[in-house]
């Protein structure tokens, strides 16, 4: 069920969050008239309020669509390419880790071990 008194339930938007006092203030020293600091007020409202409004009115719907679409075809993605992917690489990686492993083995074994009694053969002198 979608709330509809709390539309930021995770707080994702709270930097957009811009009211009057945001954005005007007069310091003391330079004040309008009061009736002209009332009257921007109440523009600034109105207008930020009512565009939103038309806006969202005329293509809020169609870019909701639209995000819809995007994270379902990203959801589709990776459950169906990208993590199958990633299942395959891990099977693959793990038979070359076999592999290299042995290689390592078969080379570096035997040098290591003619190196240890080599020195061995130094320390018993």
């Amino acid at each position: 069920m979608v709330d509809l008194l709390n539309r930021d339930p995770n707080n994702i938007n709270d930097h957009i969050k811009v009211s009057f006092e945001d954005v005007l203030a007069e310091p003391e020293g330079a004040r309008s008239i009061d009736c002209v600091w009332s009257a921007s007020y109440t523009c600034f409202s109105c207008c930020k309020g009512c565009l939103y409004k038309i806006m969202t009115l005329l293509c809020g719907i169609c870019i909701a669509l639209y995000w819809g679409c995007e994270f379902a075809l990203i959801a589709f993605t990776h459950i169906w390419y990208i993590t199958p992917c990633f299942k395959v690489m891990e099977l693959n990686c793990g038979c070359l880790k076999k592999l290299y492993g042995m290689c390592v083995h078969c080379v570096l074994d035997p040098w290591c071990e003619s190196c240890g009694m080599l020195f061995m053969a130094f320390g018993k002198k």
